[in-house]
């Protein structure tokens, strides 16, 4: 019987297939409060089940899951100069709940086990040997079983991980988790998933929740909708709208409960311009309609008076829950210059209407900050230079899931440094805020097909590259991680301890840090395409605040 072992670092994509070319991790490290990720990757010549078992002497949280395969037809695009692969396949994701304790191996193949040890924020060790004992044994045979064991250092650095101050996130869609899992919008069984969600985004650093008003009006093609998932119950009678925030009330207190400190209203305006309504149900005279959607342009008087009753009375309960300095507002999402008129519209609009709340939205042009049109853009990483210099009053970037040309994302294709790299940039550039639309778009592109599996359809119907149109995958009872979304927050992680870093050493010296030993300085377009560059870097922040 011929097994191999490896002890491998969280940024190295390990495939279902022969060959493995990866340098081995020796040790750990991280700080209090910190989520320190490896993979243990196992190959046998033989049909073969493998349990992973770690024991230590410091008290850890430690989880152990497999990662999983799943096909996508377009995990990168071709012309892209730093990927591993743009050719359809079976892509390492979905980080599974391992049933039984033991995995089975195809014979010949690489398979992992994705490691994860939160370290208690009040620990008071210094460190910790991890031993991990991989069990193999004959699928045929049972009783024919080897043992490996590999002992890895864990130094736990006495540094506490700093609070997040950056605002991230990633958009949730309350329809999807209705539809994948069958459940009537709002029941208890609604709820209870939405809790099991928010949770999991606030543990992966995502702190700002897009919160359905009503029914969002994002990723619809003209004419289309998605299903109803709304917040807000209106009444509509003598000509006059009446507002019962119950339901809005239940949503911004569980999503606290559960670590979420922002919010983000649904748009006001559909996609690319702000040309329509979004779809809104009114109850009029005791019967619910569609009051207001795509049959309703955008600059109906009719809405006017519909958004200036609303925030009239949901201005002062924002107030009320806190929320005076922790919400945004947004107009239209990524609008183009032919929308200039109708977006500046809609944005007059909409200042009058929510006074001295920030109005955030992603837009390209830099047209729409220099005229004075928004305060709070959000570029795409291609543009943030150019925003940088405009000054806006937060600085913000996005990316989505397409083209990037050699830019920061976290496609299947790619490599994972840059998925992780991102978390490096956002504290170079000292940004505020980041987005990603993706947290469970478990639809097809423009919302057309609302009945996909996610683990076999990855691409939003080859619409999106893997990896771009969602960050968990949905499980029996709730979320299913999945290798991109752990490898984002390991750089959010980074950017965290960069940021504890500078309280002691000060900035300058932190950069000066980061870019040891590079000839140039990192940007959003030039940036070391070497994973173990990425890991010895962090390792110097590390050293330095164990110090």
């Amino acid at each position: 019987m011929l097994i191999q072992v490896k002890v491998l670092s969280p940024l190295e994509k390990v495939f279902c297939r022969p060959e493995l070319n990866a340098k081995e991790v020796t040790r750990l490290s991280g700080l209090r409060g910190e989520t320190v990720s490896f993979q243990i990757a196992v190959n046998a010549d033989f049909h073969a089940d493998a349990t992973c078992r770690i024991r230590s002497e410091t008290q850890l949280d430690i989880m152990v899951r497999e990662t999983g395969f799943v096909p996508c037809t377009l995990p990168a695009i071709r012309q892209d100069p730093f990927i591993l692969t743009s050719l359809p396949g079976l892509f390492p994701d979905p980080l599974l709940p391992i049933e039984n304790g033991w995995i089975h191996l195809s014979p010949c193949n690489w398979h992992t086990f994705w490691i994860s040890i939160k370290i208690p924020e009040n620990s008071t060790e210094t460190g910790a040997n991890l031993q991990i004992d991989v069990e193999v044994r004959d699928f045929y045979r049972p009783e024919r079983s080897e043992v490996r064991r590999v002992i890895l250092p864990l130094e736990i650095i006495p540094e506490r991980l700093p609070e997040q101050k950056l605002k991230n996130i990633n958009w949730f869609y309350a329809d999807c988790i209705m539809t994948r899992y069958k459940v009537a919008c709002w029941s208890p069984e609604h709820w209870a998933l939405l809790e099991k969600y928010f949770r999991n985004m606030a543990e992966h650093g995502n702190n700002v929740l897009l919160t359905p008003l009503w029914t969002v009006p994002l990723d619809t093609g003209v004419g289309g909708e998605r299903p109803t998932v709304q917040l807000l119950e209106i009444t509509l009678e003598n000509g006059n709208y009446r507002f019962d925030f119950s339901r809005l009330a239940k949503w911004i207190a569980l999503a606290k409960q559960c670590g979420i400190q922002m919010f983000e209203m649904s748009h006001a305006f559909t996609q690319w311009g702000a040309k329509c309504t979004p779809k809104i149900i009114v109850k009029v005279n005791g019967t619910e309609e569609k009051r207001f959607g795509w049959h309703v342009a955008a600059d109906s008087p009719e809405y006017a008076e519909f958004l200036h009753a609303l925030m009239a009375e949901l201005i002062p309960f924002l107030k009320e829950q806190g929320l005076e300095k922790k919400c945004y507002f947004h107009v239209s999402d990524e609008p183009t210059l032919n929308d200039l008129d109708s977006y500046r519209k809609a944005m007059t609009l909409m200042k009058s209407a929510v006074g001295h709340f920030p109005i955030l939205d992603a837009l390209s042009r830099i047209e729409f900050l220099e005229q004075g049109i928004t305060e709070y853009p959000i570029p795409g990483t291609p543009e943030i230079e150019t925003f940088m210099k405009a000054s806006p009053k937060e600085r913000w970037v996005y990316y989505a899931g397409f083209w990037e040309n050699g830019l920061p994302n976290r496609q299947f294709g790619m490599p994972s440094i840059r998925n992780r790299i991102m978390g490096t940039l956002l504290y170079l550039y000292d940004l505020d805020g980041f987005l990603h639309w993706g947290y469970n778009f478990w639809y097809t592109a423009h919302s057309k097909n609302l009945d996909i599996d996610p683990y076999l359809v990855t691409d939003a119907g080859r619409k999106f590259c893997g990896g771009g149109s969602f960050m968990v995958y949905p499980g029996k009872e709730g979320p299913v991680d999945s290798l991109h979304f752990e490898v984002f927050r390991d750089g959010l992680q980074d950017l965290r301890a960069m940021r504890r870093l500078e309280e002691k050493i000060g900035r300058e010296a932190v950069i000066a840090l980061i870019h040891k030993g590079l000839p140039y300085t990192i940007s959003m377009t030039h940036y070391p395409h070497d994973a173990e560059w990425l890991l010895e870097m962090r390792d110097r922040i590390n050293r330095e605040l164990a110090k």
